[in-house]
């Protein structure tokens, strides 16, 4: 017995649930504006100007609304869609046409006095090796690849009368022209 009223309560429900998806999905009873007469033709109290057919009086074309509405859009227009509903297109304000920055150059600076002396020639000399006495004082061995004999001089020695050796490295020796001009690091390997 309760195998039966299962099946009635389920079968209850099942028809209460039916009823209310069609009372929802059940199109409403109110005329369409396409079937009811024109609200002019009501006021006078006669029928429109409009040919009848068997289900009911049409709408008159408005074809001053059609004509306006084809010369807003562009003739044979692709991105117009009848079905769907797309807002109008407002052109963007116009914008404040502003002129052009005058892009100007710095005059070249103008030489006073006479033109600066030309940088020195670079130090002709490679960085042969480093000989260290007992001492501790490290020595360079130079040469300018003419003469068969090196050249050697520690911190603070002048080369060839016109090179003055600044610091002795590990791998690299720093040399300037006697007056202090063109300093200059030589490596190991050469120039």
């Amino acid at each position: 017995m309760s195998l039966d009223r299962r099946q009635l309560i389920l079968a209850a429900a099942a028809v209460i649930v039916l009823g209310l998806a069609v009372w929802t999905l059940w199109p409403a009873s109110t005329p369409t504006p396409a079937s009811a007469p024109p609200a002019k033709a009501r006021a006078r109290g006669g029928r429109a100007n409009t040919p009848a057919t068997e289900s009911g009086p049409v709408d008159p074309v408005k074809l001053a609304e059609l004509a306006a509405s084809a010369a807003r859009h562009e003739p044979g227009g692709a991105g117009r869609n009848p079905f769907r509903f797309q807002p109008k297109v407002v052109a963007p304000p116009p914008q404040a046409t502003r002129p052009a920055p005058q892009i100007t150059q710095a005059p070249p600076p103008v030489m006073t006095g006479p033109p600066p002396p030309p940088p020195p020639q670079p130090i002709g000399l490679k960085f042969v090796g480093i000989l260290q006495r007992a001492n501790g004082v490290k020595w360079a061995v130079l040469t300018d690849g003419k003469s068969p004999t090196p050249m050697y001089g520690k911190d603070g020695d002048i080369i060839d009368g016109k090179y003055l050796i600044v610091k002795i490295g590990a791998e690299s020796i720093e040399m300037a022209y006697t007056d202090g001009r063109g300093r200059q690091v030589i490596r190991l390997t050469g120039q």
